[in-house]
């Protein structure tokens, strides 16, 4: 190449060297004049390095040809990021054309990015995220992101008025995938699903915060962040998987966890268990999970144990679960959702009492962890526990005492006590407590079979009065005669209530008397019956 007079020679983040007119490059760039304003040499071939240059190689191009063309440089969604950048890093604040700095013109074009379509605004976003970290020093970033948000807010407000996605409110390039997500923006929520799963954990974390900000609508947040987990650690290695799902747990610990899917939850911490997540994030993803446990099922529960632990399953983790959701109190867990976590909790039990390494302490923690008062019948404890025994028959009698102490023999049904009454794999205590619970309850239904019995004996009476009142019929003027025959009604009807005592006495003494007459001995009659 031809040398000119005051060359410069310039290498671009070690990719490529440029040879340029030093002049011509510094009466745009402060930074270049500011490099050689101390050289004597004017005529002499000059040197300078780039380590860090924005767009590398090809930004310099087109810094390059802004200053060879007097100023002038078409900028466009496509090439903003770049030049936004290079004319901040090369501090081109110089206008020697009259056209304006490069500064100025990227600053005003920015200013037209609300006109921008959505796929424009997906460019500028990608070139940003290539520029980092120049670009965070730029209002650009913020504002690609505020306007990316407010992209989103929009289609979902105005999905209704929207019928195409031509319409004067949006416009879509048909160059890219965004055109594809913008033609069904209406009628699906994670249209921009696909289109944003580029975002790196810098970006991602800026964007969800931009977007709870503007009180968008979280269950579409939390279905992105567990798309965007999935997405982005198929084929990862070991530290992006990492940090992907540690971010998406900080970014889902930040809504409302009611709009959080218990499922997806469990989804993550399978992939967690392979993983070596921070205790940090750990803890909010088990919070996450433990207060909506009445929502899990059996299968999201089977986790099985961590290395160096001889049991089949994740005990511990689903006792962590357990506190954890029962840290509202009563105020807080609902009846039917305490009851959903007892059952669940039963099935627990039976699917892990026939693990020999499970220990009786264990088995205990998960019997007493749900309240007594969470649970209607503890058939299904005794189950797990009868499972257990015959899969432990070496048990000492304490070691199943202390097992069969979390049972309530009061809420066992009639047929489980029967059964336990009979289980030689039980202590004696414990069959001799499921035998006195079983004559408890047959006292007991005994007792409430009488008092039904003599309430509808009593409902009875009362109904044979209301029928024997209805057959009087009164003159309506005369209220007098009506008092009077009410009065003899009653008194009738406590006759009939002495008559009868008086019968039951009689035969009492007709009794004593004929059993008196067989022993030699005679005895009157009270006066009343003779």
């Amino acid at each position: 190449m031809e040398e000119v007079s005051c060359a410069l020679e310039v290498d671009v983040n070690g990719e490529e060297t440029f040879l340029v007119d030093k002049s011509i490059l510094s009466s745009f760039s402060c930074r270049i004049s500011k490099l050689f304003s101390k050289s004597t040499e004017s005529n002499s071939k000059l040197k300078v390095i780039f380590y860090d240059f924005p767009g590398g190689a090809k930004g310099f191009e087109l810094m390059a040809r802004f200053c060879y063309n007097n100023g002038k440089i078409q900028i466009t969604p496509l090439n903003i990021s770049v030049l936004h950048s290079i004319a901040h890093y090369m501090e081109m604040t110089k206008d020697a054309s009259g056209n304006g700095t490069l500064v100025e013109q990227t600053d005003n074009s920015i200013e037209e990015i609300g006109y921008w379509s959505w796929s424009e605004l997906v460019v500028a976003l990608k070139q940003c995220q290539i520029l980092i970290p120049t670009a965070i020093s730029s209002v650009l970033l913020e504002k690609c992101l505020d306007f990316t948000v407010a992209k989103m807010v929009s289609v979902c407000d105005e999905s209704s008025s929207i019928s195409s996605p031509d319409s004067s409110v949006f416009r879509h390039s048909c160059d890219t995938k965004s055109t594809e997500s913008g033609k069904h923006s209406s009628s699906r929520p994670n249209w921009w699903f696909e289109d944003l799963t580029f975002l790196n954990q810098y970006l991602l974390e800026k964007l969800i915060k931009e977007m709870l900000s503007r009180k968008f609508d979280q269950l579409t947040i939390s279905r992105f962040l567990f798309h965007y987990q999935k997405a982005r650690s198929s084929g990862a290695d070991f530290n992006k998987k990492l940090r992907i799902t540690e971010t998406v747990i900080d970014l889902l610990f930040l809504l409302d966890w009611n709009f959080v899917s218990c499922k997806s939850l469990f989804s993550i911490l399978r992939v967690a268990m392979g993983l070596k997540l921070s205790k940090c994030s750990r803890d909010k993803l088990e919070s996450m999970i433990g207060v909506q446990l009445d929502q899990a099922n059996l299968d999201n529960l089977l986790i099985p144990s961590p290395p160096g632990i001889n049991s089949l399953y994740d005990v511990n983790l689903v006792l962590r679960f357990l506190k954890l959701f029962l840290l509202g109190g009563d105020s807080w867990v609902s009846v039917a959702r305490m009851r959903k976590v007892a059952n669940l909790i039963d099935l627990y039990m039976s699917e892990v009492a026939p693990d020999p390494s499970l220990r009786p302490s264990k088995l205990v923690a998960l019997a007493i962890a749900v309240p007594d008062s969470g649970r209607d019948s503890y058939d299904g404890i005794y189950r797990a526990m009868d499972m257990y025994l015959e899969i432990h028959p070496r048990l000492s009698e304490e070691e199943k005492m202390k097992i069969c102490c979390a049972l309530n023999y009061e809420k066992l049904s009639s047929e489980a006590c029967k059964h336990l009454a009979q289980n030689s794999k039980f202590p004696c205590r414990t069959t001799i407590k499921a035998l006195v619970s079983q004559q408890r309850k047959h006292i007991k239904s005994q007792c409430n079979t009488e008092k039904e019995n003599k309430d509808k004996l009593l409902e009875k009476e009362k109904e044979q009065v209301v029928v024997y009142a209805k057959t009087l019929n009164f003159p309506t003027g005369n209220e007098d005669l009506r008092e009077h025959l009410q009065g003899m009604q009653w008194r009738v009807m406590e006759l009939e209530k002495i008559c009868s005592k008086m019968q039951t006495q009689m035969a009492k003494v007709i009794k004593s008397k004929v059993t008196s007459s067989s022993s030699g001995s005679t005895k009157s009659l009270p006066w009343l019956c003779s």
